[in-house]
């Protein structure tokens, strides 16, 4: 019986977004952003367990420094924006080369394409924020192929049409599970690949330990990996949201990374680009996601309220000290040895 109304369950959730995949594009995006910010509104109300979350996160990111009365403003609009990005990921059939110019400011593309060419493998490590949905589709759409890494829906019927809206571009979805080494033969190929680096991820999972809001969490190292292995460069990039329901692909500089870093450094370096951004304007993040689900032991500041303690991620933690410890003993050795 749980198995017969689970089924039923998928089948009604893909008759509804099914629906909407037909629906949302034959609206004006105008139109969809409005709708979109009722439900995010409705969202953040009726979904307590999130706004719990969300609030806590705000609390644990900012304490005192926003009010309470900030703090339950910016979850409204964490829900708005993540509502406004799946409403454009739905609308995007619509998103041609023709308006692309309408919709985004094309400042940094035109500069990337200058700079770059968009024949060179390159690894864009991407931020859930904003207009996220649409990172790669405008990359595809400015001559970049692209090669992005999806999560598969617990509801294995929504998957295509998903993976239908994220490829009207041109550029071709996989799945995380098995991501590596599809990921290193697109780079290899010429081909670019969007990665998001912004997720906690299993402590029992390779991962490393980032400092995030002055807390640890643990994030892929992926974009690391892949960059030692094939040498492209690593590049931000987040959608900001525009005034009037436009955007700004922010492309921001090509990490700068040392010959012995550490994939943890690397990590880290992606970080420390994309957190001025989210303390600068923190509403179009995740909020309502759980970015710190690992404490470590005798914290001295604050977790959100859901963090808990995890003897996987104190090995990791232990681990990254011990190479840090290495790394530092190696260069200082270096330099005593370096001549002059």
């Amino acid at each position: 019986m749980n198995a017969f109304w689970k089924s039923l369950r998928h089948r009604g959730e893909w008759l509804a977004v099914r629906g909407l995949a037909l629906l949302v594009p034959a609206l004006p995006r105008a139109i969809c952003h409005l709708l979109a910010d009722i439900f995010g509104a409705v969202a953040a109300f009726v979904d307590l367990s999130g706004r719990r979350v969300a609030l806590s996160n705000l609390e644990a990111a900012f304490g005192s420094t926003i009010s309470k009365r900030q703090k339950h403003e910016l979850v409204r609009q964490s829900y708005q924006h993540f509502s406004r990005a799946m409403a454009d990921l739905f609308w995007s059939p619509r998103l041609t080369q023709k308006n692309l110019g309408v919709i985004f400011d094309p400042t940094d593309l035109e500069r990337l394409k200058r700079d770059r060419g968009t024949e060179q493998g390159t690894i864009f490590a991407c931020l859930h924020y904003g207009g996220f949905e649409w990172i790669a589709l405008v990359l595809g759409l400015s001559g970049f192929r692209c090669t992005v890494v999806t999560q598969a829906f617990k509801n294995p019927l929504l998957n295509s049409i998903f993976n239908q809206r994220r490829e009207v571009s041109g550029h071709q979805t996989i799945r995380r599970e098995g991501a590596m080494l599809r990921l290193y033969k697109a780079l290899r190929n010429g081909r670019s690949v969007t990665l998001a680096v912004d997720l906690t991820i299993s402590a029992k999972l390779p991962s490393v330990p980032i400092s995030c809001f002055g807390m640890q969490t643990c994030v892929t190292f992926a974009h690391a990996y892949l960059h030692r292995r094939t040498g492209a460069p690593i590049i931000p990039t987040h959608c900001e949201p525009l005034p009037g329901g436009r955007y700004r692909l922010v492309i921001h500089p090509e990490l700068r990374i040392a010959a012995d870093a550490t994939q943890q450094e690397i990590a880290q370096a992606c970080w420390d680009c994309f957190e001025p951004v989210l303390r600068r304007n923190p509403a179009p993040w995740l909020w309502m996601y759980k970015h710190w689900r690992y404490r470590p032991a005798n914290a001295p500041r604050n977790y959100p309220g859901y963090a808990n303690e995890s003897p996987h991620f104190r090995k990791l933690l232990a681990r990254t000290e011990k190479e840090k410890a290495a790394l530092r003993e190696a260069r200082q050795a270096a330099l005593t040895a370096a001549p002059g």
